[in-house]
């Protein structure tokens, strides 16, 4: 392979920055340019070393910046091929100047996520732990950390092989059957075997998949839509969930006019939040564009915080709201429990049904626990656990094991009909090439191309 050159951090002023090489010539190429105090050769270096001195463009033997460099030889670094990372100080002339004396010296720049499919292509690790090194950047809770940091240590690798192993030594048996027809008691042995084996298979298939809901939810996070009729607390309430002053809030209704996202951490969850313009028939011609907004991101949401006023009667706006969320995940939150009560509780659920309604003061700052308590129960029963339960968040993962689960299963069907073991078999093989699709054993170049090409320059 040749060797290829990015910028590994993100671009802007900092500390530091750092332009990564890898590939054969990687340290032939930051010899051309680094010069030590000592006149000692790159290539003369021990491996895993750093050192300090100046980068220098050949063609005028002019210093371009004071750098650290490290040396790290193949097979022990990520790409298992020769690295060299060059630390500069963090600006944006100097770094892109080093990052084009690197081309200018044989280097090709690298493409989107380059770094780790030369990983999984060089056998460093397996296509299930190059996603999580995507899901681990970006983590937006110490829980989605924690998810993507057992896929990157082979939490999921490890299940899926022996899954597969289990499978592979099931059908070494099936093939003894079929080679050796006359043996009844291998026949026998063969479908006492394939239905243990297959149900085995199964369950465990059947654990990693009741997972996947709550894997999904931290490593994308809750598409959560605040909605209601205007100047009911809205914004005051995307405020008190990210802890700061994102949406403007006054005493006027419609003050909100387009939709406003951010994300927040809630017990662990992310939530994509967000405040959607208040909902009513109005004439106000750019009220209305945000009024359409706010109906669109309903239908996309995960999760609707439906906000309705303690201090207000309510009306026939908030009727249809319920109305329009109707079978969607959804918390009722009766806000401004300071004021004095106009709202028929009762109603409000009776209209709720089983869903949840909390009742919040947001000026006052009250309820935020119990919201939190609420969003949290809906979605994880309370507890979010990420020790050592494996958890299933990619939504390619998912569709999978749900795949290679249907194959088991008109295995299982196939045997206890007494379907021949050689159509049997057809399924098994199914499942096992389905498993092994998650961990890139066998998986299509162009796949890889694409997966690989929603990483970030440099890693």
């Amino acid at each position: 392979m040749d060797t290829i050159t990015a910028i590994s951090t993100p671009l802007g002023e900092g500390a530091i920055a750092i332009v990564r090489l890898s590939g054969e010539e990687a340290i032939q190429i930051a010899d051309k340019l680094f010069k030590a105090p000592t006149n000692k050769r790159l290539s003369d270096v021990d491996s895993h070393t750093i050192h300090y001195g100046h980068i220098i463009d050949p063609a005028t033997d002019k210093i371009v910046e004071e750098v650290m460099v490290s040396i790290m030889r193949g097979p022990r670094t990520f790409t298992r091929e020769n690295v060299v990372e060059i630390n500069c100080h963090g600006g944006l002339v100097t770094v892109n100047k080093v990052l084009q004396l690197c081309v200018q010296n044989g280097a090709r720049l690298a493409e989107p996520g380059e770094f780790t499919k030369r990983a999984f292509l060089n056998g460093r690790i397996d296509l299930s732990q190059a996603e999580a090194v995507m899901d681990l950047i970006r983590a937006k809770t110490d829980r989605a950390m924690n998810v993507a940091l057992g896929q990157m240590e082979g939490k999921l690798s490890k299940l899926v092989q022996k899954l597969r192993q289990e499978i592979l030594e099931t059908l070494a048996h099936v093939e003894v059957n079929i080679d050796y027809p006359e043996y009844d008691d291998v026949e026998e042995m063969t479908h006492q075997m394939l239905i243990e084996k297959a149900t085995f298979v199964k369950a465990e298939i059947n654990k990693l998949l009741q997972t996947s809901q709550q894997g999904k939810i931290l490593r994308e996070g809750l598409s959560t839509v605040i909605i209601g009729r205007p100047n009911v607390g809205k914004s005051s309430l995307l405020n008190s969930l990210v802890h700061e002053n994102k949406a403007i809030v006054t005493d006027i209704p419609g003050t909100t006019r387009d939709v406003i996202e951010e994300y927040v951490n809630v017990r662990g969850v992310p939530l994509r939040l967000v405040d959607t313009a208040g909902i009513r028939e109005t004439e106000d011609i750019v009220e209305r564009i945000g009024v359409e907004k706010s109906r669109q991101v309903l239908k996309e949401a995960d999760l609707i915080l439906l906000v309705l006023n303690y201090n207000e009667e309510l009306s026939n706006e908030d009727v249809k709201l319920f109305e329009a969320v109707k079978g969607m995940d959804v918390i009722v939150i009766v806000n401004k429990t300071d004021l004095h009560q106009q709202i028929n509780l009762e109603k409000v659920k009776e209209l709720a049904g089983d869903r949840p309604v909390v009742t919040t003061s947001l000026l006052e700052e009250q309820g935020i626990d119990a919201l939190e308590e609420a969003i949290s129960t809906l979605f994880f029963q309370g507890n979010v656990q990420s020790g050592d339960l494996t958890y299933v968040s990619n939504s390619r993962h998912i569709a999978l094991l749900t795949a290679a689960k249907s194959s088991i299963e008109d295995a299982l069907i196939g045997v206890e009909t007494g379907v021949p073991i050689d159509i049997v078999q057809i399924d098994l093989t199914r499942c096992w090439e389905q498993l092994g699709e998650i961990i890139g054993d066998a998986v299509h170049e162009s796949l890889i191309d694409q997966l690989f090409s929603q990483f970030c320059l440099g890693k």
